[in-house]
């Protein structure tokens, strides 16, 4: 079993399989160093068998590529660091080395998901629960539909692979049509809510850290937005909100919690609440590539006041454009960005030789990183602080998990696709779900909206959460590009502006993989389901 397991990581590997830096990836128990046909021999085992697929394949991933393409992409966030500057000017070339990392990343979310939907069934112990094995399926399933769901929208074509086993012996793939894409997608979703446990999620968060079938059924709901079957995506997501199963942190509506704020969804503390509908699960350990790096990629470094656990900090900073987006009454201005004079009493920070707690922003000026004059505040903890931030691992990063998709977001998607297309609607369902996020913002009710109201809502939702680049891809292009050209792409000190060409939208195949695999610039060959 361990030398077919290498074999199956070959594959992987020239597939832009594998991610780390070290080895210490392909030493999870749960795929390799313990051989499959004697680890999965009890309920606990299977159930742990999924855990490094809410994290270590999707470090790479997380680590820089997501914020440089989705967030420097679409002009939410700028940097002038070079190694991840590139779809700031839209030059982004096959040899960009964070691309080939996010590459990796996802296709090793593919692989691992592939070894346990094709061997689970077979090597589980004979006292395994039949409902424990079709959970851990349905984890499987549901991931790699994640997995595929980034790849068709950065990439557009790229191969199909359901068993790496497969293609030992002929590793060089054809990519198949984006269409054919979307359909293993809505496919494998509809197999996890199949297999999935439901679940109500509660103020015991450690119990809600994994997928569920409401999970499912909400990126469903949005694969079926994304290709305009409203009446799908309607359906799935009043499944859920009918189901109860999540709440928005704070806020007044039938959809909400008490008692917590939408501040409180970015604390430690508060890692799987019960708006959580699928987030990466970080354990930071003494190996790279297991925790968040973004406390320290985001936040104030400026040689003297640093809120970063690392000596250094800063790496992405807001982007011009963003900085006049929200409403100074809108509680989500201050605690997505660190504006001068904000002050954050629970956060820790370093002045100088000395840890305070209790930050007060400092002028622009003097906030450092890119010359933004300003910082991020989400997934910013600040300086390790007990409780307050989780633990810290060896490489300055934390345990604070990252949103793939929140409640709100599922919200937002109930109103467009009641909206279906139209100019604007009045339709109280949809303006239910629509004013429950302003309302939780602190913001009054409205009586319609229009697509731009609902586009610009969720970008002020989801901003630095990875959504706003995959939103401008899905409009109408000209309109995106009209969009992204009048951006402020440059920092406080420089204007600068970059048109976008139809080709910004879809990212090359890295020159490292088109060298194994030359099929990959052929023409997409259909796929046989």
């Amino acid at each position: 079993m361990k030398t077919n397991f290498k074999q199956y990581i070959i594959v992987a590997a020239l597939l832009g399989g594998m991610i780390s830096c070290n080895d210490d990836f392909t030493d999870r128990p749960s795929v390799s160093s313990i051989s499959a046909d004697n680890y999965y021999q009890n309920d606990d085992q299977v159930r742990t068998a999924t855990d490094a697929l809410y994290y270590k394949t999707w470090f790479q991933f997380n680590n820089k590529f997501f914020y440089a393409i989705s967030e420097v992409g679409s002009g939410n966030m700028y940097t002038n660091s070079s190694d991840v500057n590139a779809m700031r000017t839209f030059s982004i070339t096959s040899i960009d080395a964070e691309m080939y990392a996010g590459w990796q990343s996802l296709w090793a979310n593919v692989a691992q998901a592939n070894y346990l939907i094709n061997n689970l069934q077979t090597y589980a112990g004979s006292s395994v629960s039949q409902s424990v094995i079709n959970n851990a399926l349905g984890e499987a399933y549901f991931l790699r539909a994640t997995a595929y769901f980034y790849l068709v929208r950065l990439w557009g074509n790229v191969p199909i692979i359901v068993n790496n086993f497969n293609h030992v012996d002929s590793p060089q793939l054809n990519t198949n049509p984006v269409s054919d894409v979307y359909e293993l997608i809505r496919r494998d979703y509809t197999k996890a809510i199949e297999l999935l446990d439901s679940k109500v999620r509660g103020g015991a968060y450690a119990s809600n850290a994994k997928v569920s079938k409401g999970s499912a059924k909400a990126m469903l709901a949005k694969i079926y937005l994304y290709n305009k079957n409203y009446a799908m995506a309607k359906q799935l997501s009043e499944e859920v909100i009918n189901s109860g199963e999540f709440k928005l942190l704070g806020g007044t509506s039938q959809y909400s919690l008490t008692g917590k704020s939408f501040a409180d969804l970015y604390s430690y503390t508060n890692n799987n609440n019960e708006e959580s509908i699928f987030s990466l699960q970080w354990k930071g350990d003494a190996n790279y590539g297991s925790a968040n790096n973004c406390n320290t990629q985001f936040g104030i470094s400026n040689g003297t006041i640093s809120t970063s656990n690392a000596s250094y900090g800063g790496v992405f900073a807001p982007s011009q454009d963003i900085l006049s987006l929200y409403e100074s009454s809108d509680v989500r201005r201050n605690q997505t960005i660190m504006f001068p004079g904000n002050n954050y009493p629970d956060m820790k920070y370093k002045d100088g030789l000395e840890f305070k707690t209790g930050l007060t922003v400092p002028a622009a000026d003097q906030i450092g990183g890119q010359g933004s004059g300003a910082a991020i505040k989400k997934y910013c903890l600040g300086i390790v602080n007990g409780n307050v931030t989780g633990p810290v691992d060896s490489y300055a990063m934390m345990d604070n998990n990252t949103y793939i998709m929140r409640y709100a977001e599922l919200l937002l998607i109930h109103a467009e696709s009641i909206l279906a297309g139209g100019s604007s609607t009045s339709d109280a369902t949809a303006l239910a779900s629509y004013n429950a996020v302003r309302n939780r913002a602190g913001l009054s009710n409205v009586s319609s909206f229009t697509f731009d109201d609902l586009f610009k809502e969720r970008r002020k939702e989801l901003a630095f959460e990875g959504d706003y680049w995959f939103d401008l891809g899905r409009i109408d292009r000209s309109k995106a590009i009209s969009i992204m050209s009048a951006q402020n792409r440059g920092n406080m000190n420089s204007a600068e502006y970059y048109t976008p060409t139809e080709s910004s939208f879809t990212l090359p195949y890295p020159a490292n993989d088109v060298a194994k695999n030359p099929k990959l610039l052929e023409q997409p060959v259909p796929y046989q389901f």
